[in-house]
């Protein structure tokens, strides 16, 4: 047993030296005239910042595994067979939560009456302060967190690091947020670093269930009927499937298959995050979300976090996000690789 837990050790350092001359040429296009940011490996899709005014908020979609499949829910922006209605404010690869100040950022979409907007907040993108080429692409942004009023709650400054190693595409992201009042994250159950997958990554829903957000509205989502949803979660705590939603890990995976290879999402929290490591906010119909400052919910009332902010105050959010296609989901040496080379990472 020694001896297999050596080798795998040995395996797992081995791996990035292996990917590190595996890597491909990221292409960082920014397109002002479209509020949009493409990112392409080798001439290939990556995904895309799309940072509209029309939108509540800026967020990556679509983003594809290095086969070209899209690992993204295609509604509500371009709808793909099959696609779920449910959540139309999950899209794509996002960061916001549910109440800061009382805001709720989280939930805000389209589907918002204009006269219930008073309660939403958005974020408006100022400028994109870095799109730049090479064997890691790097992207930059800066965005205000403000009322409907743009009255502005949070500075942001969020970059990316894009990068491709073999069959992985992978994401970092760092965000700061600067309180330019005082501002309070109480304990709520949406939130924070949120991702919602295509159809076929899902988990099956065994019983049709309705959810309920803090302001009291429902929305159902249905049982599987569909063969082709064939996802799972698998923790750092060895959670699986349904029973990683409100537990604590380090790292989450989800894994199924789409197309003719599977498909493995892998979301890796950083030691210096507050809250860490975070609780998962992991549905089965396609929301896998990293909330650290949930907390209280998730405890069942044993924690609460109540994150605060103080005017000038400064907080830093970094993960990463692997997505995988190959023949077989990631292993568990690889995932110790990503995870070892990101907390290594500046």
């Amino acid at each position: 047993m020694k001896s297999l837990l050596k080798q795998a050790a040995f395996i797992a350092c081995l791996l990035p030296v292996a990917a590190a001359a595996q890597k491909q040429k990221i292409t960082v296009t920014d397109l002002p005239a479209q509020q949009q940011v493409v990112i392409a490996v080798n001439g290939k899709p990556f995904t895309t910042l799309i940072y509209s005014d029309t939108m509540e908020k800026p967020f990556l979609y679509p983003i594809y595994a290095a086969n070209g499949t899209t690992v993204t829910r295609g509604f509500p922006r371009n709808p793909e067979p099959g696609d779920p209605t449910d959540h139309p404010h999950h899209i794509g690869l996002w960061l916001n939560y549910e109440n800061v100040n009382g805001l709720d950022f989280w939930n805000n979409s389209y589907n918002i009456p204009a006269a219930k907007k008073s309660q939403y907040g958005w974020i408006h993108t100022d400028r994109i302060s870095a799109a730049e080429s090479g064997s890691k692409g790097k992207l930059a942004y800066e965005a205000s967190w403000t009322n409907q009023q743009r009255n502005v709650l949070l500075r942001e400054k969020t970059s990316f690091l894009f990068s491709a190693e073999g069959e992985a595409r992978i994401i970092d992201r760092t965000t700061t947020l600067t309180a330019v009042e005082d501002v309070s994250f109480p304990d709520i159950k949406d939130g924070f670093l949120g991702l919602r997958v295509a159809h076929e990554l899902e988990l099956p829903v065994k019983q049709a269930k309705e959810y309920k957000d803090d302001k009291g509205n429902i929305t159902r989502v249905n049982e599987t009927k569909d063969a082709r949803v064939t996802g799972n979660y698998l923790t750092s705590a060895g959670k699986q499937g349904d029973s990683a939603w409100g537990s604590r890990g380090s790292w989450c995976m989800l894994y199924g298959k789409k197309g003719g290879d599977s498909i493995s999402i892998l979301i890796i929290d950083h030691p210096e995050n507050p809250g860490y490591p975070t609780y998962w906010h992991a549905r089965n119909y396609g929301l896998f979300a990293a909330n650290p400052l949930g907390q209280k919910i998730f405890s069942e009332g044993r924690e609460a976090l109540n994150y605060k902010l103080a005017a000038g105050n400064s907080v830093t959010f970094r993960y990463r996000i692997v997505i995988n296609a190959a023949g077989r989901s990631l292993n568990s040496a690889q995932i110790t690789a990503y995870e070892t080379a990101f907390k290594k990472s500046q």
